[in-house]
């Protein structure tokens, strides 16, 4: 009677034990199971070889108008930011003022928030390059006095080099005593702010209707395997096999669809750059702007692969939750 409860309290301590190693047992056993099936399904796509490069080589295609359109708007974002002579605003000051009095308001407005830099020109530097620039150095050498006045050069800081931000900045400085005259180019800035949006807005709208393309087409890749192989399925169903147990391969077929034409995709965006640098280095040079296209980044190109990945696995998902379903064995 002694050693009754000694028993029954040792199988009890071994119960979680064993419970414990079943836990983790199952686990490395999905894992294992979920490798060979991405494994396999990645060979399952070269039993018809010149299927599955076109639908990777349409697919790379789609995913690769998007990549396009964002480098184009990373490059142009550039451009327009080296173009703040758009945005910098001339102060032309009141003739006589000192030279004291030039730098204490130097220094005044090195304390507004929306001022960069202050770049002072003196009415004989002004009066000299008028003379460079308009070939009349002679007969401004002519004159009795400089009629020129000297000016600041005023660089908002970037979140204000924008329509409505050099509105608010001319208010301000129309208010100072010793400035005769503003002047800035407002109307260029919103020409330039309006049309760069404008390529924004087509971008994004572009880009969601070939991601969209992107999804019914590995959708509908998809669906055409399973009717294709409904005899295999219907024998696996016959055999006690799950939904779930059957899919797999499909949404990991999708998965690899989505991923290699993402690489295709980079693969494309590599060789455009490549075909346009030296269009661009042409025009820059006419310009004669220091400027140089980029390319995808590392961490960018990660992105595009993981992203046709991601949509890839989804229209398979849905795909396959769709059809599977309606195949049963007779």
């Amino acid at each position: 009677m002694s050693t009754s409860p000694r028993k029954h309290k040792k199988s009890s301590a071994v119960s979680p034990r064993i419970s414990k190693v079943s836990y983790f047992g199952r686990i490395k056993a999905s894992i294992v199971q979920h490798v060979q099936q991405l494994s396999s399904s990645f060979f399952e796509l070269w039993r018809t070889p010149v299927a599955t490069l076109m639908t990777i080589l349409v697919l790379g295609i789609a995913l690769s108008l998007p990549t396009v359109f964002h480098v184009m708007y990373k490059n142009m974002e550039r451009v327009t930011g080296q173009w703040d002579s758009a945005s910098e605003v001339s102060l032309f000051l009141k003739k006589g003022i000192s030279e004291e009095r030039i730098q204490v308001l130097i220094n005044k407005l090195g304390l507004y928030e929306n001022i960069e830099t202050v770049t002072y020109i003196s009415n004989h530097q002004a009066l000299q390059e008028f003379k460079d620039i308009s070939g009349f150095s002679k007969a401004l050498d002519h004159l009795d006095e400089n009629p020129l006045p000297a000016v600041l050069v005023v660089a908002p800081v970037k979140s204000a080099r924008n329509a409505a931000g050099s509105k608010l900045l001319v208010a301000k400085l129309e208010r100072e005593q010793d400035i005769d005259l503003v002047r800035v180019d407002i109307e260029w800035i919103e020409k330039l702010q309006a049309i760069f949006y404008l390529v924004v807005d087509m971008v994004i709208g572009i880009a969601a209707l070939l991601l969209l393309s992107v999804l019914l087409i590995v959708s509908n890749t998809i669906r055409l395997n399973i009717l294709n192989q409904r005899a295999e399925i219907e024998v696996l169903k016959l055999v006690g096999a799950t939904n779930r147990f059957i899919q797999l391969p499909y949404i990991y077929i999708g998965a690899w669809y989505g991923f290699l034409g993402g690489v295709i995709a980079w693969f494309f965006s590599l060789i455009l750059v490549f075909w346009l640098h030296a269009s661009v280095l042409s025009l820059t040079s006419i310009y004669q702007v220091e400027f140089e296209i980029m390319s995808l980044t590392f961490n960018e190109s990660i992105v595009l692969v993981i992203t046709g990945a991601v949509l890839g696995f989804v229209a398979s998902f849905i795909s396959v939750k769709q059809y599977l379903v309606q195949i049963e064995p007779k």
